[in-house]
């Protein structure tokens, strides 16, 4: 999971500056499609293949609404806005996909959040605020809080369907059926011809961006599918420290005290939220403070 908060903050930074050389709809159409290529490779590589061919009707009902809402819609929604916005600001709020994964964790999952996780969130806002740079709230931050909600969303959905299926599989049903809603979105409003005509620079961001994007998914639902949603979540906090530390020394800014003091806060809030449970069990106190409660 350390290694998805890694991918995550480099690739909103890399994203910023891929998705303005390209259509956005047709940047996450081709994204999504190699990744899928890739996945079913992966699936075929290690002779997963047959878990796919045995999935009933309603394994793939859930594997197309995972690709709705986590795969096309939130994506359409992410890169339209990332054009008019900055990494910084994109990588905070999606960063708040903790606080809606956690609720709907609770809500649906029956995942226990403890008062204790609840001073991690706020130790993880805190630090989280330390590296939001703008002064108002617009339409491109409403799309991306809009598309960071469908995508706890989607996490919750994911983390249900993880309980029967393998992490590549639900990565796979969520890329490959994701790739197709795109398409459809794409031939609905007359922007399919655009696949055709992209030039070299916007294939070479595409293929770059969609590297970042298989590593997400990949160690993604396979963290997912051994800890409970709210701790993986939180984990991903960790990323928006990259994604600033990238954009200020592409940028030339100073990486200021300000930024730092949010990463100690941030990595606080992580560590109170996933490891002080285990922390206190490795020296012989309470049984951690942050659980999960399976049905």
């Amino acid at each position: 999971m350390l290694l998805t908060a890694v991918v995550s903050g480099a690739s909103v930074f890399v994203n910023s500056f891929a998705v303005k050389e390209s259509n956005p709809a047709v940047f996450t159409f081709l994204k999504s499609a190699v990744v899928a290529v890739l996945l079913l490779s992966a699936i075929l590589l290690f002779k997963d293949f047959k878990s796919l061919r045995s999935l009933s009707k309603k394994r793939w009902a859930q594997l197309a609404a995972i690709g709705l809402i986590g795969g096309s819609i939130p994506f359409l929604l992410f890169f339209y806005a990332l054009q008019m916005t900055s990494a910084v600001n994109a990588g905070f709020l999606h960063k708040t996909l903790f606080i809606w994964s956690a609720l709907l964790a609770a809500f649906f999952l029956r995942e226990k959040i403890s008062k204790s996780y609840a001073v991690a969130a706020l130790l993880l806002l805190a630090g989280n605020f330390l590296f939001f740079n703008i002064s108002s709230f617009g339409l491109p931050e409403a799309l991306v809080l809009a598309a960071t909600i469908l995508w706890a969303a989607e996490n919750t959905l994911s983390k249900h369907v993880l309980r029967g299926l393998s992490g590549s599989a639900v990565a796979f049903g969520r890329m490959f059926f994701g790739a197709l809603f795109v398409l459809a979105f794409l031939a609905l409003t007359g922007q399919a011809t655009e696949i055709l005509s992209i030039t070299t620079v916007q294939l070479q961001w595409a293929l770059v961006s969609s590297a970042f994007l298989f590593a997400y998914v990949f160690t993604w639902y396979s963290g997912l599918r051994e800890l409970p949603l709210h701790k993986a979540a939180a984990v991903l906090l960790l990323a928006q420290p990259l994604t600033v530390f990238l954009s200020f020394a592409f940028s030339g800014k100073p990486f200021g005290i300000a930024q730092a003091g949010g990463f100690l806060l941030i990595a606080a809030g992580v560590f109170i939220a996933v490891a002080w449970g285990y922390f206190l069990q490795a020296t012989g106190n309470k049984a951690p403070f942050i659980s999960a409660r399976r049905n």
